[in-house]
């Protein structure tokens, strides 16, 4: 058995800690909010289309300097930022469109999401059963195991909540890992093992692979690759073996660290908040949420994908 050992990073971080340091907030001045209304009335006039939306249609002279900030926190520091009064406030669907994503081109680089392949996506109940083997984790209203998208950063775009509910929870991917190895260290190695996950794009073989739980790229960095949803849905496969005990063991222990609220960090998203997360050393979740009669009332984030290419060192 392989002895694995704790990592020390910036995104080793607790959740009880987070509530008292407010420096993962960027709250937009009025100066801001002009800008972003400025730039989006540009692009929406030109008609770029959203999948040239960029950092050059999109110019942000005076926000850009504290994004390229958020962006090294996230990428290098705590793993999540939050940007706070971003006008969506009477905007068209298409123009808060244009504004996530020209924030997010100052972040990243914007990857394509979704069988379409669409830079973006609605994060909005659809009336979709969880229980189905290709339904999305955007497409209902019901609580999310924590996990972690397949790209460098995932960020949302609140355009209206949810009437109750619907609460964004994150955790260090990190501060669990280091847990782990200090409280039950006989189940560190499994987690670096292979696991077969579930990519919910049908019922051929395609749609299973294996992944470990926790890797080191080549740069030496941590990538957390969990999500119990999916691991548990990928028992569907023909081909997939059961679950070993060991492992139902390990992510009992895993969502019982995930959901330890000395460990965790809730969010209750408002119109214009915008959240970033590095994937691969944050988790995240949502609460089960009930939305407004009302279609027009109803909750919509706005879901990105981006790609930074730096990943950031973790020292072992």
């Amino acid at each position: 058995m392989t002895v694995i050992g704790e990592v020390r990073h910036p995104a080793d971080w607790r959740g009880d800690q987070m509530t008292r340091d407010r420096g993962w907030r960027l709250i937009l001045t009025e100066a801001h909010r002009a800008e972003l209304l400025a730039a989006v009335d540009t692009v929406a006039t030109a008609g770029v289309p959203l999948g040239e939306v960029s950092p050059r249609v999109f110019p942000l002279p005076t926000l850009g300097p504290p994004l390229a900030g958020l962006a090294a926190e996230v990428t290098e520091g705590r793993g999540f930022a939050l940007v706070t009064g971003a006008p969506v406030t009477g905007l068209t669907e298409h123009r808060c469109e244009i504004l996530a994503l020209g924030v997010a081109s100052h972040v990243g680089t914007v990857v394509p999401q979704g069988p379409q392949r669409v830079p973006v996506l609605h994060v909005r109940d659809e009336g979709a059963d969880p229980a189905h083997p290709t339904t999305r984790s955007y497409q209902h209203r019901q609580r999310l195991g924590f996990h972690a998208d397949p790209t460098d950063v995932v960020a949302l775009l609140c355009v209206r909540p949810a009437r109750s509910g619907g609460l964004s929870t994150i955790v260090s991917s990190v501060a669990v890992h280091n847990e782990i190895v200090r409280t039950r260290p006989d189940l560190a190695d499994l987690l670096y093992q292979p696991w077969w996950h579930d990519r919910r794009t049908g019922d051929g073989p395609e749609s299973f692979h294996q992944q470990p739980i926790y890797q080191r790229d080549d740069a030496g960095g941590l990538v957390a690759s969990y999500g119990p949803d999916y691991i548990r849905s990928a028992q569907r496969g023909a081909h997939v073996p059961p679950l070993r005990p060991a492992q139902v063991e390990a992510m009992a222990v895993l969502d019982q660290l995930t959901n330890d609220p000395r460990l965790t960090l809730t969010m209750d998203l408002r119109p214009g908040d915008m959240q970033f997360l590095n994937n691969r050393v944050v988790l995240h979740s949502r609460t089960a949420y009930e939305d407004h009669p009302d279609p027009a009332l109803r909750r919509d984030l706005i879901r990105l994908w981006l790609s930074t290419g730096r990943a950031g060192r973790i020292a072992v």
